[in-house]
């Protein structure tokens, strides 16, 4: 059974009513992104930005996975399929999809300020000043901001260096580390890019552009890697 490996970014989401970062010129329903996405953020107003993903954490619960999300589950039944997600939400996992990597943590946990690997599952709840991990410290997003490290990324290229096809689904390829993960697929590997608007981004591997949003772009995909 083929590898598909699948990188999404907020366009597979914005189907399902998940706004992006990007949607408002860097500014996000009157937050300034740096304010609410950044470590120096928390540390200037750890209220404000507990706010941001409480409201963030709402708006998840109410949305459903849309067709991009569920047609990537078909494959399922003809490919080993690995997801690599660039997205918080957990639209993948509710679709049905078994193999999802966050790169950017996940709006659904909470990790402790004082140990990083005091993770916890939170689910839609909020996360309020005062709340605290086992040992004392208080809990923020478990999402990884502007700036800071991205754990997942040595497993993300594991995963990429063992594509036998690579899709890149609603991302603009401009957001690094998570953009070079191409490079790191094997030469011959075809590569697709679903995205509505055109591909800016500078990419040394040959590929095949499909220029449709995720649920129109997945089905198409589908018949070209079911028809192959």
């Amino acid at each position: 059974m083929q590898h598909l490996v699948v990188l999404t970014g907020a366009g597979i989401s914005a189907e399902s009513g998940i706004k992006t970062f990007r949607d408002q010129d860097g500014l996000w329903e009157n937050y300034d992104v740096m304010e609410v996405a950044s470590y120096e953020g928390w540390l200037k107003n750890p209220g404000l930005v507990l706010q941001f993903y409480n409201e963030r954490r709402k708006q998840l619960e109410l949305a459903l996975p849309n067709a991009g999300h569920l047609g990537l589950v078909k494959l399922e039944k003809h490919f080993k399929v690995s997801i690599i997600t660039q997205n918080v939400d957990n639209l993948h996992e509710r679709a049905g999809i078994k193999n999802v990597l966050h790169l950017h943590g996940e709006l659904t946990k909470a990790r402790s300020t004082k140990d990083s690997s005091s993770i916890i599952n939170i689910g839609y709840k909020d996360i309020n000043l005062g709340d605290k991990c086992p040992k004392g410290g208080q809990l923020r997003p478990h999402i990884v901001w502007f700036g800071e490290a991205v754990p997942a990324m040595d497993e993300a290229i594991e995963i990429a260096a063992r594509a036998d096809i690579f899709v890149v689904i609603g991302t603009s390829l401009n957001v690094y580390p998570a953009a070079g993960l191409l490079d790191y697929a094997p030469p011959k590997v075809p590569i697709y890019l679903i995205d509505p608007n055109p591909i800016t981004s500078s990419i040394r591997r040959k590929y095949e552009f499909i220029n449709e949003k995720a649920g129109k772009g997945v089905e198409i995909i589908s018949n070209i890697l079911l028809n192959n």
